[in-house]
């Protein structure tokens, strides 16, 4: 992929494993207690999955980071046996190395059988076609990506890093993009419960509901296109 990568530190959780830590936003990629339990605690709950999919369902993210979000997904597309591709849309301005991607997938066995697609994908040209997953990590600021897709998501994950670090994926003007881009009854999940997230994605049309977080997150946010 023809973006800059990301420069990342490991820190050491003490339980031997080690989670990739983001030296431009001094912000871990996932949760230090379990990254694959708290995106099926916000992404998959958050947006009532799997109870919603059905043939053809599209999920679009901000924030591709591991592809941990894209294997919670495509383990529970696998699980439902639903038939065709789970169609998955990532949109990421500072994408990991393949390498880094690996190593941080590693401490998840349950990824093992789509880290080596994942961090091709991310060497390459951001794309994974499998009859039971089609992904495209669409590279550059979503503030001007989400805005020019053609395509819309039955379910949004807002992934970014905290809105106090990372403050342009919180945008008003992107959520609205978000909404946007949502198709009718859609549903958008986030780990974040910060005040004005909540009232821009009620502001972009959004039924927007605090609920509790995973681990020691009191809350996050879930919402539905009204």
């Amino acid at each position: 992929m023809d973006q800059p990568q990301h420069d990342i530190d490991w820190r050491d959780t003490g339980a031997g494993l080690r989670v990739p830590v983001s030296r431009a936003f001094d912000d871990p990629f996932y949760s230090l207690e379990n990254g694959l339990a708290e995106t099926r605690h916000v992404f998959l709950a958050g947006n009532d999955l799997p109870a919603r999919f059905r043939p053809g369902f599209h999920i679009a993210e901000l924030g591709f980071g591991t592809g941990l979000n894209l294997v919670a997904a495509a383990l529970a597309w696998d699980q439902a046996g639903i038939d065709g591709p789970l169609h998955f849309t990532s949109f990421e301005a500072f994408p990991l190395s393949g390498a880094d991607a690996r190593a941080a997938l590693a401490a998840f066995p349950e990824a093992a059988g789509l880290s080596d697609a994942i961090a091709h994908a991310l060497d390459t040209d951001g794309r994974i076609d499998t009859p039971r997953l089609s992904a495209r990590i669409i590279p550059g600021d979503a503030r001007r990506t989400v805005p020019a897709w053609d395509g819309c998501a039955d379910a949004w994950f807002l992934d970014g890093f905290a809105p106090a670090r990372n403050p342009e994926l919180w945008e008003p003007a992107l959520l609205r993009a978000v909404a946007d881009h949502t198709l009718p009854g859609g549903s958008v999940a986030t780990y974040s419960a910060a005040g004005h997230v909540r009232a821009a994605l009620a502001d972009a049309g959004f039924a927007v509901t605090r609920v509790p977080g995973f681990g020691r997150k009191r809350h996050m946010t879930k919402g539905q296109l009204a």
